[in-house]
């Protein structure tokens, strides 16, 4: 219907407009933060490192269910009440941008940018915000590709997917994707703590954003200056095949082609070194600028995904 476009519509701009409001937050959990703490609690109750694989195994689908449950729910109490509202897809469309982060991630990728302009340590300490790698052991070249790696990767799972899931469900997959990506953030990762538990919400973030990382994928390609996208599409040809993540290497991929440089590659976490495919063939010098010219691409991708979105729920609907 053309309300669910409207709500799209008014969910995009929103969040490119004013992201997450601190003084809003401050006095309302948002609600990836509620969804995180029902993960937690199940976590802390679930979790049994003494049992069997297969059991905790078992215990991470219960942990997934739960959340993925507990949200749809909530998101179709929500949509119901906004069709007995006049105007109710207003109601939508600002639930709806509190599950988008293209602003937040403008601002957190350009703060490594700009503290990089200061210095290195400045750059390590802005980019420890937004990666889990060992900041200590990057250099400014380095700490400049981790930024961009971030923005390629979250720009697939903090802004298309979750369009992607919204334009198919409505509000439900939108918040269900949300709490999904949320579970595999926080139980995903193949820690000691994590590895069997976590196993469910892990494989099932992956199948879900299959689609959603290679099309973030073409929208980088399409957006890209014209004399690089060739370069762009030939990178994720040959490289995002080879990243260790299904999906992450599609958008890291097309951005480095895009922007003429190399990104992924070897990298520390925990002072673990995990050997990485190259995506691009350009230079690993990347310079504060680049990160600068990211950006712009970002929002250009936004754009053309927010602008199809729309209209996929025009005829969808």
């Amino acid at each position: 219907m053309a309300a669910a476009a409207a709500a799209l519509a008014l969910a995009l701009v929103v969040d490119a407009r004013f992201g997450e409001p601190e003084a809003l937050y401050r006095r309302v959990p948002h609600p990836v933060v509620l969804v995180g703490r029902l993960i937690a609690w199940l976590d802390e109750r679930l979790h049994s490192p003494a049992a069997p694989a297969a059991a905790q195994r078992v215990a991470g689908a219960v942990l997934l269910t739960t959340v993925l449950a507990a949200t749809i729910a909530a998101a179709l109490v929500i949509q119901a009440l906004a069709t007995l509202l006049p105007g109710g897809w207003i109601l939508e469309g600002l639930v709806m941008s509190a599950l988008l982060a293209q602003r937040s991630l403008v601002i957190h990728v350009r703060a490594v940018a700009d503290g990089l302009r200061q210095g290195l340590a400045e750059g390590r300490s802005a980019v420890a915000r937004i990666v889990g790698r060992d900041p200590e052991r990057l250099d400014a070249f380095a700490v400049a590709r981790a930024a961009l790696e971030s923005l390629a990767e979250n720009l697939s799972d903090a802004v298309v997917a979750p369009l992607f899931w919204g334009v198919l469900l409505g509000l439900p997959g939108m918040a269900a994707y949300k709490a999904l990506n949320t579970a595999d953030s926080m139980v995903g990762h193949r820690t000691p703590r994590h590895r069997h538990i976590g196993w469910a919400s892990a494989r099932l973030d992956d199948l879900a954003n299959l689609a959603p990382a290679r099309l973030t994928a073409l929208l980088l390609v399409a957006v890209a200056p014209a004399d690089r996208r060739r370069a762009a599409l030939a990178a994720c040809r040959r490289d995002a095949p080879r990243h260790r993540s299904p999906n992450a290497g599609w958008p890291e991929a097309a951005l480095a082609g895009a922007l003429g440089v190399r990104l992924a590659g070897p990298r520390s976490y925990g002072g673990v070194v995990v050997r990485d495919g190259w995506m691009g063939d350009g230079r690993t010098e990347v310079l504060p600028e680049d990160i600068d010219a990211g950006v712009r691409l970002a929002w250009r991708a936004w754009a053309l995904a927010g602008g199809l979105a729309v209209t996929a729920a025009l005829v969808i609907g």
